[in-house]
């Protein structure tokens, strides 16, 4: 007997658990940002596109990652203020202090070394910021779910 393929996901179910997992961002930036601070040796390595709509921060600072940058939190921020849609903080780059403001929607990856924490996120298309008459067209061939996603580390240390 022939099986129907699956009804389309009208309930946009994908975009809605993406948005649950960004409120764990949100969550843990918060807690980041209480008078105690990180506690024990949580750190946080966040990954966002730094074209997204809604990212600010130095031109100059931001042009050297036209696609996507990391930051840490871990010693050496100050400010972290977790609103309800975005994040701003302040950290040092080339001993200067520099403010950024980061929509949890930009945030592709984030990263808690000290417990081996990871979130991935799908990243923020521009298309979806225009309207249009009809959704895009359903991936041909379904992702391998047990191949490995590994992000080496070393690209985020200064050499």
């Amino acid at each position: 007997m022939a099986q129907d393929p699956p009804a389309p996901d009208q309930m946009h179910y994908e975009a809605m658990a993406q948005e649950a997992l960004r409120g764990v961002v949100k969550a843990a930036l918060k807690r980041a940002a209480a008078p105690e601070g990180l506690p024990g040796a949580h750190h946080f390595y966040i990954t966002f596109k730094t074209e997204a709509p809604g990212v600010s921060g130095p031109n100059d600072l931001l042009s050297k990652y036209p696609d996507e940058m990391t930051i840490v939190l871990q010693h050496q921020y100050w400010d972290l203020a977790p609103g309800e849609t975005f994040f701003s903080v302040t950290l040092k780059f080339g001993g200067q202090p520099k403010r950024m403001s980061v929509p949890y929607a930009a945030v592709t990856r984030f990263y808690d070394p000290s417990v081996q924490f990871l979130l991935q996120f799908e990243a923020p298309a521009v298309a979806a910021t225009l309207p249009t008459a009809e959704p895009p067209p359903e991936p041909t061939e379904p992702a391998d779910p047990n191949a490995p996603n590994v992000v080496s580390l070393d690209t985020f240390r200064k050499k």
